[in-house]
């Protein structure tokens, strides 16, 4: 069953709190897809008047604040061991050559790397517990982590939501057109917040066999 026609069978407060949990766990540090849930739950709340998308979106940024806060501190607890623990449990988010990735960009974009990892599936996972894990100050890292969980949580549900309505009405007046226009707008808001977070994550250095 498709995420968006599963949701669809749940009451408004189990989205909400499927959401949040979601998005909490990935922030932790766990691979889950928490950016499809938020985006199949925001369309959903533009043809659903039960799903308030200020609720949604309040509670997609809750759990991505609070999850990064808590994979901050296993990571500054469990320090490098965590980071060769996960490797061995998800060899496909956490090798080597991701985790050394991702420690150049922060090394490079510190605080920032936290921001802009909430537009990168990769960084997302890792930035809560490897800036624990790099000792970031806390300060920092909450700093970046509350703009970051706002920016992204809040404007991924705002911007999902608002397409799904142009692409409701616009499709009843202009058919097609209308709904290629609205899905257009929403896809140019997403890449170019994309390529902005791209630009702070160096490119992954080939090592030579």
């Amino acid at each position: 069953m498709h995420v968006q026609e599963w949701l669809e069978t749940v009451p408004a407060v189990a989205v909400y709190a499927l959401v949040g949990l979601v998005i909490g766990l990935e922030s932790l540090g766990i691979p889950l897809p928490g950016e499809i849930i938020l985006v199949s739950s925001a369309l959903l709340a533009s043809q659903h008047g039960d799903i308030d998308p200020v609720v949604l979106g309040a509670c997609a940024t809750a759990g991505a604040i609070i999850g990064d806060s808590i994979g901050y501190a296993i990571g500054r607890k469990g320090g490098r061991p965590l980071l060769a623990w996960l490797g061995a449990k998800f060899p496909r988010h956490f090798s080597e050559g991701h985790i050394a990735t991702a420690e150049r960009s922060f090394q490079k974009w510190g605080m920032w790397a936290v921001f802009f990892g909430r537009f990168v599936a990769l960084l997302r996972i890792f930035a809560g517990p490897l800036a624990g894990v790099l000792r970031m100050p806390y300060w920092k890292f909450l700093i970046a982590n509350v703009l970051g969980g706002i920016v992204w949580a809040g404007g991924t549900t705002a911007v999902i939501y608002y397409v799904g309505i142009v692409a409701e009405s616009w499709l009843k007046r202009f058919s097609w057109l209308g709904l290629v226009l609205a899905v257009l707008i929403g896809v140019t808001s997403m890449l170019v917040l994309r390529r902005k977070a791209k630009k702070a994550t160096p490119e992954p250095v080939v090592a030579a066999e």
